[in-house]
């Protein structure tokens, strides 16, 4: 171990916990502090450690490379903080990506570690702005992360769009105008709990305000109709059916405990089984021609 991987590894104990908890040092300013205060590897060390890490599984050189790497999450969590999200959380998303790009890491690429891994951090970072930046998540597919994430920049003085600067929005994005105007509507709304109280008596919370389905008149209407349906509708369909195939519903399918088996039914009549089966499957049919 070099003089100064050794330097590394002995002044980075107290951030080992860190790592998962940023508020853990105290504040998020004396987290920072630290994590500036690590050296940095050379290239040469940078490879060698991954190189131990991908051969040997070596849990020391990830430790390592992480460590010398947590100035990077600090630096590409800052351009988050726009959304009223802690920084120590959004620190705390970008260390799992560093972690994630540490593990994939592989130095025979010719790529630095530092390249690899903004890609990693930036992907768990937005992920959880968009998990929690509102209740409701106003982003899914890919084409709306891109615009949650860049249209509050294009967006000239935070103003509404007029139709020319959504399809210069729509071109540059490479996304459809009528997306670009979907999530400016989102990004201009605003939550309201459903039952917020109000100390005005005059005034009413929002889920006041909403349909009771239930009460609604065709629902009431459709449920009558299911309940006639279900009992005097049943009633007529079986009365169409000839005794035997009456019988045989009846003692199957209408009785208060276990109905009669296939078994019972085929030698009360002196038939087979799949007789009595095909007469039950017949009366069926006939009955839901009654019913529809």
């Amino acid at each position: 171990m070099t003089p100064s991987t050794q330097s590394l590894a002995l002044s980075s104990q107290s951030l080992v916990a860190a790592i998962s908890n940023p508020g853990s040092l105290g504040t998020i300013e004396s987290y920072i502090g630290t994590v500036n205060r690590l050296p940095m590897l050379t290239q040469q060390q940078e490879t060698e450690l991954g190189e131990r890490l991908r051969d040997n599984d070596d849990l020391e050189a990830a430790r390592q490379l992480v460590l010398s790497h947590l100035r990077l999450v600090v630096s590409v969590s800052r351009q988050y903080l726009g959304y009223g999200l802690p920084h120590a959380d959004l620190i705390q998303e970008g260390n799992i990506g560093l972690m994630k790009a540490v593990k994939r890491f592989d130095p025979a690429r010719g790529v630095r570690l530092v390249s690899f891994a903004v890609h990693w951090i930036k992907a768990e970072i937005h992920e959880y702005v968009v998990r929690n930046w509102r209740m409701v998540k106003v982003a899914t597919t890919k084409a709306q992360r891109k615009l949650f994430f860049n249209l509050r920049r294009m967006r000239p003085d935070g103003q509404t769009l007029d139709p020319e600067q959504i399809a210069h929005i729509a071109r540059e994005l490479n996304v459809k105008p009528e997306e670009v105007s979907e999530m400016e509507v989102r990004l201009s709304g605003q939550e309201m709990a459903l039952d917020q109280p109000h100390d005005d008596a005059d005034t009413y919370a929002p889920i006041q305000y909403l349909a009771d389905d239930g009460s609604e008149p065709t629902q009431v209407l459709e449920r009558r109709a299911h309940d006639a349906l279900q009992g005097e509708g049943l009633a007529e369909a079986i009365e169409q059916l000839d005794p035997r195939s009456r019988r045989i519903v009846e003692a199957r399918w209408l009785q208060d405990e276990g109905g009669a088996t296939l078994h019972e039914l085929a030698a009360e009549f002196g038939v087979s089984a799949e007789r009595v089966r095909q007469i039950e499957a017949a009366a069926f049919k006939k009955m839901r021609a009654v019913l529809a």
